[in-house]
């Protein structure tokens, strides 16, 4: 082999070290990333949740609708949003997942069908946000989806202060996660979304 081949060999293995140097690091920067995300999700709901002009809840769940509506009937907000409600669930159906009398569901609670992923239910919010002149909400829906959800929704109201609410579902554990495998799986798939959310914006946002 003349020399320029092995000038051209030598050049190749280098080229390779390098990839393979760049692939560790950026694998070794996304598992101690999922890490730091998983540590910092809230374990426990803020012990006294400040009050704000209204209440958004993301659906996913029914834990999450009763959460906000829990959070209405103490004063927190003055108006309820559902947001990415199925087109076929009405608000009727909605308030039988409220316990006990529901007093405040048929004045104070707004539903919205036309999000279907978290980027529609920013959009969503927004828009009800502006209809209502509000300068402050909380946002309620599952610990995990908080991050990416509180991202979102502050890139479509940039000049309304958002207090997100923690939601926990029995069969999440965050605690030792890794010995469940549902719940890793479930935190794997909403890190990577959360990282190309806020890599690329609302384009790359996928659904849920």
């Amino acid at each position: 082999m003349g020399a320029g081949g092995t000038r051209g060999q030598r050049t190749g293995w280098r080229l390779l070290r390098v990839a393979v140097g760049l692939a560790a690091l950026i694998a070794a920067a996304y598992v101690g990333g999922f890490f730091l995300f998983t540590a910092e999700l809230d374990r426990t709901p803020p012990a006294d949740m400040q009050a704000a002009d209204g209440i958004v809840a993301l659906t996913g769940g029914p834990d999450r609708i009763t959460a906000a509506y829990r959070l209405l009937e103490e004063g927190k907000g003055t108006r309820l949003l559902i947001t990415g409600v199925h087109p076929d669930v009405d608000a009727r159906s909605l308030k039988e997942i409220v316990p006990g009398e529901a007093s405040k569901f048929d004045c104070c609670v707004d539903v919205g069908h036309r999000a279907e992923n978290t980027i529609g239910n920013a959009d969503e919010a927004a828009e009800w946000v502006r209809r209502k002149d509000y300068r402050s909400i909380i946002l309620v829906t599952s610990t995990y989806h908080l991050p990416r959800a509180t991202l979102e929704l502050g890139r479509a109201m940039p000049d309304v202060e958002i207090r997100p609410y923690p939601v926990f579902q029995d069969t999440l554990h965050l605690d030792g996660w890794w010995a469940y495998p549902g719940t890793t799986r479930l935190l794997i798939s909403e890190y990577t979304k959360y990282l190309l959310t806020l890599s690329f914006g609302r384009q790359s946002s996928m659904s849920s």
